[in-house]
């Protein structure tokens, strides 16, 4: 023979060895699982901040164009300022938008347009009032 049983081959691996393996990928999961959590929110952010600017650019577009601003933001889908309304990333709805109505009475209709997600971003500022 040449020096190792049979026995000691076909051997698996030992409790010890198995739980370290386990901690080592729960201790790399403890690092990866909260930063990956934050990008995800990062990420909302980015897409609420996006959705507020075409958003808001629509209804400019469509005051400069009309001189008057949409009475509803389907109107801006329906002239074809936006393609459709966004869906909000927090509330996951397209009719959760708070608007914002023009103060002047010669030009009614919506002026700006705000999230209604009632949670706060990350630097601390409610969505609702970006």
């Amino acid at each position: 023979m040449t020096g190792s049983s049979p026995r000691r081959a076909a051997r698996g691996f030992t409790l010890i060895e198995l739980l370290v393996v386990m901690l080592i990928i729960g201790t790399l999961l403890s690092i990866a699982v909260p930063r990956y959590f934050r990008t995800l929110e990062h990420a909302r952010e980015t897409v609420l901040r996006q959705d507020l600017a075409i958003l808001r650019e629509a209804i400019d577009k469509y005051y400069a164009d009309r001189g008057e601003y949409p009475d509803t933001l389907v109107a801006l889908a329906d002239k074809r300022y936006v393609q459709s309304i966004p869906v909000d990333p927090f509330t996951k709805a397209a009719d959760t938008w708070t608007l914002v109505q023009s103060d002047d009475p010669d030009h009614p209709g919506i002026k700006d347009v705000h999230s209604g997600a009632a949670e706060v971003a990350v630097n601390g500022t409610p969505f609702a009032t970006w």
